[in-house]
C-alpha cells in the first residue's frame, strides 16, 4: 500500500453523505453498494466507512469507477492490515493519506469539516477475538486506542459529530448492550476486560467533545439510543447486514437507513 498524497486539512462541501459499517474485505459487498448508493441517494458522492476496512484500494477504485462516489473516508478499525498502514501514517503523522485514487485514511484522530459541520474521526478498536488470531498474521497492536489518541481528540475541542469504529462505553443503544451483556460469541474474559478499557476511551472523548451525533460500526449490530442529555448514538451492521448503510443530512444529522428490501431492490431491481 503506498502514499499517494497527504492532507493535513479535509473541508468538504456535501450536505449529504453515506456512512457504512464494516466491510471485513468484502469485495463482493462493496460491489452491491457500488449498486445501491447511486440507486438511492443518486446525490450523494461521499462515503464515510467506520472501520474493519481491509479493502484492495484499486479494487475499490474499479469497482466505484462508474458511479458518483469520488471519495471514501476510512475511520479505521481493530482488524485492518496494520503493517501496511502504520508507516504511513508514521510518515507523517496525524494527517490523512490517500491510498488510492478514491480512498483515504484518515489519521488517529482527525479533524474534518463536513458540510460546515466540525467533525471527528476517531479510529481503533480491540479486537475480542485477539486471543483466537496470531500476532503478525491477523492480529497487531496497533489497533489500540491508546492515551495519546484520547488526550489528541480531546484537545481538539468540541465537534457536532463524532465517527468512530468502537462503542463508547455506557451506550444508550440497546442493541449493543444485549451484545456486550449476553456476549454471544463467549469471547474470554481477558479480551473482555480489553474492550471495556477501550469502549472507556471512547466515552472519555465522547463526554469532552459532546457531540450531538455518535456513529460507530464494531459491534455488527444496528440500532440507535439518545442519552439523558439529548447526544445520540447510532450502531451500523456490517457487511451484507440490514442497518450496514445510512444517509446522513449534514443539515440535521439525521439518519435515513433503508431497509434490506430497499437495499435488494436497488441493487437487483430485475430480480
Amino acid at each position: 500500500m503506498d502514499a499517494l498524497e497527504y492532507a493535513d486539512r479535509i473541508a468538504l462541501d456535501d450536505e449529504r453523505v453515506a456512512v457504512c459499517g464494516d466491510w471485513h474485505g468484502n469485495v463482493g459487498w462493496a460491489r452491491t453498494l457500488a449498486r445501491i448508493i447511486p440507486a438511492l441517494a443518486p446525490d450523494v458522492t461521499t462515503i464515510f466507512q467506520l472501520g474493519d476496512w481491509w479493502m484492495p484500494p484499486d479494487t475499490v477504485d474499479e469497482i466505484f469507477a462508474e458511479t458518483n462516489i469520488d471519495r471514501i473516508y476510512v475511520t479505521l478499525g481493530n482488524h485492518e492490515p496494520w503493517p501496511e498502514i502504520t508507516p504511513l501514517f508514521d510518515e507523517r503523522p496525524g494527517v490523512a493519506v490517500r491510498v488510492s485514487t478514491t480512498t483515504w485514511l484518515l489519521a488517529r484522530p482527525a479533524r474534518l469539516v463536513i458540510g460546515g459541520r466540525s467533525v471527528l474521526s476517531l479510529g481503533g478498536a480491540a479486537s475480542v477475538d485477539r486471543l483466537w488470531r496470531i500476532s503478525g498474521a491477523g492480529w497487531w497492536p496497533d489497533e489500540a486506542i491508546t492515551d495519546e489518541h484520547v488526550a489528541a481528540a480531546i484537545a481538539g475541542g468540541p465537534a457536532s459529530l463524532m465517527l468512530t469504529h468502537e462503542s463508547p462505553a455506557h451506550t444508550p443503544v440497546r442493541a449493543v448492550r444485549d451484545v456486550l451483556r449476553t456476549n454471544p460469541m463467549g469471547f474470554p474474559d481477558e479480551t473482555l476486560a480489553e474492550s471495556k478499557g477501550s469502549r472507556a476511551r471512547v466515552a472519555h472523548i465522547w463526554d469532552a467533545v459532546r457531540p450531538e451525533l455518535l456513529i460507530h460500526g464494531h459491534m455488527h449490530v444496528a440500532g440507535g439510543g439518545a442519552t439523558e442529555d439529548g447526544r445520540r448514538v447510532a450502531s451500523l451492521g456490517r457487511d451484507t447486514q440490514a442497518g450496514s448503510l445510512a444517509f446522513l443530512d449534514l443539515r440535521t444529522l439525521r439518519l435515513e437507513t433503508p431497509s434490506l428490501h430497499q437495499m435488494r431492490t436497488a441493487a437487483f431491481p430485475d430480480a
